[in-house]
């Protein structure tokens, strides 16, 4: 089907996007519990990954993606528009901060992101790479904010982040109302240090749910990464 990447009932073209599919979008689109019902968006949605599985995972839902980067808005609106969910899919070009300011508080159910997260260091010169990973064109402050003012109260808000930028994340997210209910620590092999944390948060703080999952084991994917992404991966 072209270049990109092949899942089983979509294909994603992401030449033009800032962020190749990866590993960690594929795991946050598959970890994520949505509402069935309400609107979703897809901050920062780069190919229109997450919002592909969503719309696969969840029929009754309709996905809003956002991205600062025109080039990748028009990429993901393509891949909707090839997919077989292309009627409940809509691309749009945002700077969140200011969308997120200009919706009423409250209206949406559903938020994935899987968000930039290098906030120091020698930046790619490549433009729209360098706006995916590096938090320069939107802080993980603005973020929160502009999460805690449109998340229903109801709500679910989705990320996923490197270990140390995930802890950070998470007693941010605290200081503007935001706690974390859901975390899944995740490690490449049982011996290797956990490398990135799948962050589930709400307005409401109630006990947090805690797990760990193992992506390699025996030289193979372990079992659990299989069930999770089995839906998705086409040698799974």
């Amino acid at each position: 089907m072209g270049r990109g990447f092949t899942f089983k009932q979509f294909h994603v073209d992401d030449h033009d996007c800032g962020m190749p599919v990866s590993t960690d979008g594929v795991l946050l689109g598959a970890w994520a519990q949505l509402h069935p019902q309400g609107m979703t968006v897809d901050i920062g949605t780069g190919s229109g990954l997450l919002a592909l599985m969503a719309a696969q995972r969840y029929p009754e839902i309709d996905i809003l993606a956002l991205d600062i980067d025109p080039k990748a808005t028009q990429a993901a609106q393509r891949n909707f528009q090839s997919s077989l969910w292309g009627n409940r899919l809509k691309s749009e070009n945002h700077r969140f901060q200011l969308w997120s300011k200009e919706q009423p508080k409250g209206r949406i159910y559903n938020i994935l992101c899987n968000p930039p997260y290098f906030n120091f260091g020698e930046q790619t010169e490549l433009i729209s790479r360098a706006t995916a990973r590096h938090t320069d064109q939107l802080s993980h402050h603005d973020l929160l904010l502009g999460v805690q003012r449109i998340l229903h109260k109801d709500g679910k808000a989705n990320f996923i982040l490197p270990t140390y930028e995930g802890e950070q994340f998470i007693q941010q997210a605290q200081s503007v109302g935001l706690f974390c209910i859901r975390l899944c620590s995740v490690k490449s092999t049982e011996k290797k240090p956990v490398t990135r944390l799948l962050i589930e948060l709400s307005h409401q703080p109630i006990s947090q749910a805690q797990e760990t999952l193992v992506i390699h084991q025996n030289g193979h994917y372990s079992s659990a990464f299989s069930a999770l992404t089995q839906a998705f991966y086409l040698k799974l």
